[in-house]
């Protein structure tokens, strides 16, 4: 799993069984950051949850490209350890949360 965070996400089941954070903030990670003028990074980003039990968590660079993650959507962890984003509506009309 790409992440930091230390206790198993909540689950959501639609026709597969996924592991999900709702994304309430997201920020440029500042241990990438490049010395230069302009300090830049490398684009990876530190993730808060909405659920305040999670810890903000880094994603990569590569992941933050791919999915374009946005404030209100999902971080999403599939059975194969393969992590994707969700926006909101599609994952709340298509999901539902196993207690």
């Amino acid at each position: 799993m790409e992440s930091n965070v230390q206790r198993e996400l909540p689950r959501y089941k639609s026709h597969k069984e996924v592991w999900a954070l709702k994304i309430a903030g997201l920020q440029p990670s500042a241990e990438d950051r490049v010395s230069g003028p302009n300090e830049e990074t490398d684009g990876g980003l530190i993730v808060t949850p909405e659920d305040g039990r999670y810890g903000p968590f880094k994603v990569s660079r590569e992941y933050a490209m791919k999915h374009k993650p946005e404030i209100g959507g999902y971080y999403v962890v599939y059975r194969d350890d393969y992590c994707s984003y969700s926006p909101s509506e599609p994952f709340e009309s298509g999901y539902t949360r196993i207690t």
